[in-house]
């Protein structure tokens, strides 16, 4: 039987200048945001004693008159224009059925995804009866959020050539709420491999494809055997990104590719210990620090 044993280490000293404890909008349920009643009561408070207090451990975020709390911890709440990464669990009629992490299956309908070599043209039954050559259960795609129902169920599409089915690559099951809402949610790293930040919390990781397929409207996949550097490269962002969300970063291109930077020194294997982890953290915060100021 295996053991891992591994000796006391002299810490490097980082100081970072700011504190969690010293931040305002972030409250637990039963804290009280605020007792001035001209405030109106949105998701996650309640009105105590004429007071507003959280009913959710989250962040408070203010728009005019509005008080409400985003929580920390919590399914996918989809709005329109979010990038998603989720797995097809059902093919349904004209429709298939989406796992996007949200509290629903999302829908994806036939009429909003591209036909393959991008034809322009009404959905015929033929196309219903090929569908599963499109897309079958257990595929990966990309997508964007197109409406969302009145249940809260969220409606995708492919339309656009960088979404679709996803080849070779890795997934990551993260939180939601630790993903940063960007313009582009799709990121060719410098260290060799891209991401894909999907809003609802899958991160979907790998290699940078040497030329776009174009022709087959979004349902290529590469089918190519990866290197051996290139595995090396997303086992690494993975442990990574699994580092960060666990010490509460949030999560975007540049945030990651500095611990990436952060834990050229270590094994991959060794990223996940709990010391390494605290330091390579650490470092990237830092660094987060030293760019913002």
């Amino acid at each position: 039987m295996a053991a891992d044993m591994r000796l006391p280490t002299i810490q490097k000293p980082v100081s970072l200048t700011f504190s969690a404890f010293d931040r305002k909008d972030l409250v637990v349920p039963g804290d009280v945001i605020t007792s001035d009643t001209g405030f109106m009561r949105g998701h996650g408070t309640y009105v105590d004693e004429e007071k507003l207090t959280a009913s959710v451990a989250g962040e408070v975020q203010r728009v005019d008159k509005l008080i409400c709390v985003k929580p920390l911890k919590t399914r996918f709440n989809g709005e329109v224009g979010d990038v998603v990464v989720g797995r097809i669990t059902e093919v349904q009629q004209k429709r298939w059925k989406v796992e996007t992490n949200s509290r629903l299956d999302s829908v994806l309908l036939l009429s909003s995804v591209n036909l393959p070599g991008g034809e322009l043209r009404r959905r015929s039954a033929e196309d219903e009866l090929t569908m599963r050559e499109y897309l079958q259960e257990g595929d990966l795609i990309s997508a964007e959020v197109q409406s969302v129902f009145s249940d809260g169920a969220l409606s995708l599409h492919t339309r656009s050539l960088k979404y679709g089915k996803l080849g070779q690559g890795v997934l990551v099951q993260l939180s939601p709420s630790l993903i940063k809402r960007q313009k582009t949610h799709f990121h060719n790293l410098t260290c060799g491999a891209s991401m894909i930040l999907g809003n609802n919390g899958f991160v979907w990781l790998y290699p940078t494809p040497e030329q776009l397929e174009e022709e087959a409207g979004g349902f290529y996949t590469s089918l190519e055997p990866v290197s051996v550097s290139d595995r090396e490269v997303i086992s690494r962002l993975r442990n990574c990104l699994l580092a960060l969300a666990a010490h509460k970063v949030l999560l975007f291109d540049t945030s990651v590719l500095y611990c990436y930077e952060s834990s050229v020194h270590h094994q991959v294997k060794d990223i996940l210990k709990p010391e390494v982890m605290g330091e390579i953290v650490m470092l990237t915060q830092q660094k987060l620090l030293d760019q913002e100021g």
